[in-house]
């Protein structure tokens, strides 16, 4: 068997099982199983494949077919061109939050110095994100869990960014003091009634507590907003990831402690997807 025919019988088997991205999953599996970078998939499509090889990549298959995302087979996800590794602890970093990242960088000047915190980092891709794009930042990355914590320095350490890193196990802001410049935050927002709807390969891979937002999917920003009055410098600033329905809801958080130049950001799909607001 030769490469190209690899992948063909690959994809053809997703494409079956209607996969929604059944190429794509497929050049990624095929890839990372013979060792290859994408684009030489296409350039090394005749050559031969090794049984033990075409073995590794229909295991990956497999594994694909039985709902395990594929970031979660290979142990890594691509976001915002880096590569971040994944642990059981962690919730996988999706493509929307990188409208996170754009909304704080455009509000950033990349020449100062700023403390920043990011509240339920996980993997650390917005922490490690943000002090690769802000070289003269830091950055104190809050989890509740310590094994989340462990990729996410391992993370900073392979984006040669842990020297600016300050992990702190902690619930929310409890651990953290005045000065900041921001407070940054995906937290989870899915309301606890609403997590039954989600497809299999959220609920059986994903992490319930990166993901349960309580009764009504606000209970995070409730501790967040209102720690993030007392912790922020005056002018400071909030950036929040929001679910599609919630931007009503933290305007209101926001106004009734006091921050000022409310924006409501929407992702590619034209979905609200951050908040970002100023203290006094």
């Amino acid at each position: 068997m030769v490469v190209g025919q690899l992948y063909r019988q690959v994809r053809d088997q997703f494409r079956k099982a209607q996969l929604s991205t059944p190429e794509l999953d497929a050049r990624l599996l095929v890839g990372a199983g013979l060792g290859l970078a994408l684009s030489d998939l296409l350039l090394k499509e005749d050559e031969q494949v090794t049984a033990a090889d075409a073995a590794r990549v229909m295991a990956f298959a497999e594994q694909r077919l039985e709902g395990m995302p594929v970031g979660r087979i290979l142990g890594e996800r691509e976001f915002y061109g880096r590569t971040f590794h994944l642990n059981e602890a962690t919730l996988e970093p999706r493509p929307d939050t990188e409208t996170l990242i754009e909304a704080v960088l455009e509000r950033c000047d990349r020449t100062e110095a700023s403390m920043m915190c990011d509240i339920g980092t996980g993997t650390g891709a917005i922490a490690v994100t943000l002090l690769s794009e802000l070289p003269m930042s830091q950055m104190i990355a809050v989890d509740l869990s310590e094994r989340a914590l462990v990729c996410a320095q391992e993370n900073a350490r392979l984006h040669h960014v842990d020297a600016r890193f300050w992990p702190v196990c902690a619930d929310y802001v409890s651990a953290l003091r005045e000065g900041l410049d921001w407070v940054i935050s995906n937290p989870p927002y899915i309301r606890t009634a609403a997590l039954s709807t989600l497809s299999t390969e959220v609920v059986q891979h994903d992490p319930i507590l990166a993901l349960d937002g309580g009764e009504d999917g606000l209970k995070a920003y409730g501790e967040i907003v209102t720690g993030a009055k007392k912790l922020l410098r005056p002018g400071g600033w909030i950036a929040l990831e929001i679910g599609f329905d919630q931007a009503s809801d933290l305007k209101k958080q926001l106004r009734h402690h006091g921050f000022g130049a409310i924006e409501i950001i929407k992702d590619l799909s034209g979905n609200d997807r951050v908040v970002v607001a100023r203290g006094t």
